[in-house]
């Protein structure tokens, strides 16, 4: 399980660092794509798989389908860490997701989000305007 929020430096090689306890659930490799909110979604290898497997049992004949797994896995990247916990964020991500110089690494329960800082701080803001009304939509209490 990923959680907490990091602020890291995006060296001059457009690498950047995650967590080391993040690092550890990700010993198998890690998967980078496009996230929803203009971001980058970073899954273990092995929910990367899941996730594969799980839209792969779906009827292909399904255009919604189609346009689905081309968003996913034509945006998607398997990087490895260097020695020092880093890995190189390709550029069409970076652009994608407004990242330069900092990234805002996020956990998401199952995988991470890395966020450009100001976007990130907007997210953040719209999020606890509607966090009570979602905690109590799913029975949670803080």
């Amino acid at each position: 399980m990923f959680f907490g929020e990091y602020v890291y430096k995006v060296d001059e090689k457009g690498r950047v660092p995650l967590p080391p306890k993040f690092r550890r659930e990700m010993k198998e490799g890690v998967i980078l794509t496009k996230g929803t909110e203009k971001c980058i979604t970073a899954y273990p290898a092995a929910e990367w798989k899941r996730l594969a497997d799980s839209l792969a049992a779906k009827a292909v004949t399904q255009a919604n389908l189609r346009k689905l797994n081309r968003a996913i896995f034509g945006s998607g990247f398997s990087v490895s860490f260097d020695g020092q916990g880093r890995f190189a964020l390709p550029f069409p991500l970076r652009t994608y997701a407004g990242i330069a110089d900092t990234a805002v690494v996020v956990g998401a329960n199952n995988y991470v989000e890395l966020w450009n800082k100001e976007l990130w701080e907007k997210e953040k803001a719209s999020a606890e305007e509607q966090v009570s009304q979602l905690i109590e939509s799913f029975g949670a209490q803080p």
